[in-house]
């Protein structure tokens, strides 16, 4: 598979510095780039390996100027950062047309689909992918081997899931979503109640989850079905490997969750708000819109003012957080 650099300017709105005709076989990072590659320079610190690598073409900033002449073919964009990402998945599709006109969509399909099922054209199949009964599957998804979808589950277009993905019954995933392999939709909520004897009966689960459109999760992710109701992840959230979202919990538009993440029971999480790595809400509190959690924190109480860049156990103000953190240092030395 190769493409011109002329064909990667006209796809991403920019303008050729260079050899237009010079061709592209894949993305690469910029300090291992060798012929064949494209790479992309964003960040000031990278800005020598623009004139010693070996790739073929560099996505630079329109606002770029060399310093030093520049081997490669330059395609300059308004912002390269961004423009990478419109690139990668210009490579991906690509590469995801290759396969489904290759042998395995020509070879007899080896799922099985339960009755009342519909899937949409264009989407393709892997191996041993079991689907219930009464599923609803869009138009051009790609569900990977050993999937396993239960009964009354509906999937928006265009949405991908990877091997091992396990989809429960009922629950909702909606259309160009990425769910990563061996994350889990619609397990059970943590739900038990305490008895005389010390023992704990488990509360049945009776709801769902909802996954809207454009999300990303991880793998290893879980995200828990309702009590009663449904848990819901909004429009445009990106919740990373291993991250935990419990029952009836809401998640805003565009919210980011780094890697070992969650929030619990009944959590209301706002809009555009960013997550830290380890960083937790706990149950039955909400978020403001914009929150920024650091890592290793914990949200406590609510929050209701939004924009707030928040740190600690409990949570509070970063600043506030940082200056009460160097008179703790300080008391711990002064007892030595």
């Amino acid at each position: 598979m190769e493409i011109t650099a002329r064909e990667i300017a006209q796809k991403l709105n920019g303008e050729i510095a260079g050899d237009p005709e010079v061709r592209i076989s894949a993305p690469a990072r910029i300090e291992y780039g060798k012929p064949g590659n494209i790479c992309f320079f964003a960040n000031p610190k990278y800005e020598h390996y623009v004139y010693t690598s070996k790739a073929s073409a560099i996505l630079v900033n329109r606002s770029f100027v060399p310093a030093r002449p520049v081997a490669a073919t330059m395609i300059k964009v308004d912002d390269a950062y961004q423009a990478v990402a419109v690139l990668l998945e210009y490579f991906q599709s690509l590469k995801k047309s290759r396969r489904r006109g290759g042998l395995l969509s020509r070879l007899f399909p080896r799922y099985s689909k339960g009755r009342g099922t519909h899937v949409g054209k264009g989407t393709w199949i892997g191996d041993f992918v079991t689907i219930g009964r009464n599923c609803t599957i869009g138009r051009n998804c790609t569900i990977h081997p050993n999937v396993s979808i239960a009964d009354n589950v509906t999937i928006g277009d265009d949405t991908v899931l990877y091997a091992g993905v396990r989809i429960y019954s009922d629950c909702k995933v909606g259309s160009r979503c990425i769910l990563h392999s061996n994350c889990v939709i619609g397990s059970d909520g943590f739900g038990f109640a305490p008895q005389d004897d010390g023992s704990y009966r488990k509360i049945p689960q009776m709801g769902n989850a909802v996954i809207e459109d454009d999300v990303e999760i991880g793998a290893g992710t879980c995200v828990d079905r309702a009590t009663m109701g449904s848990t819901i992840v909004h429009n445009g959230v990106k919740l990373d490997n291993l991250c935990q979202i419990a029952h009836n919990v809401e998640v805003g538009a565009h919210t980011v969750m780094a890697a070992e993440s969650g929030a619990a029971g009944s959590a209301k999480i706002g809009e555009y708000c960013m997550f830290g790595g380890n960083s937790m809400v706990v149950g039955h509190i909400s978020v403001a819109d914009h929150t920024t959690l650091a890592a290793d924190s914990v949200i406590t109480k609510t929050i209701r003012k939004s924009g707030q860049t928040l740190m600690g156990y409990p949570a509070m103000d970063a600043d506030k957080y940082k200056k009460a953190y160097v008179r703790f240092r300080q008391a711990a030395e002064e007892k030595e």
